[in-house]
């Protein structure tokens, strides 16, 4: 699971280590990917286009995806109490 991915730049090493996770969980086991940052961002947000374009290439494939909307459950005072 990467969870809040996006929050900070990445730096070239960083990209390479996401890569190398991905391609070893491709065909092999589920992976979770949490963010903030919308999906359309997410190939800019990888310092070098080539992994960009490997990574967002093995993501894509057999996914499913779950845009959530609204308020932080957070925020909410139900969970909070």
């Amino acid at each position: 699971m990467l969870d809040d991915f996006g929050l900070s730049p990445l730096k070239s090493k960083e990209s390479q280590e996401i890569l190398e996770f991905i391609e070893d969980r491709v065909q092999r086991g589920s992976t979770i990917i949490t963010s903030q940052l919308p999906i359309s961002e997410w190939h800019g947000y990888f310092n070098n286009p080539t992994i960009a374009d490997a990574i967002m290439d093995r993501l894509v494939h057999n996914t499913y995806k779950i845009n959530l909307k609204g308020e932080s459950m957070r925020k909410s005072k139900n969970v909070l109490s």
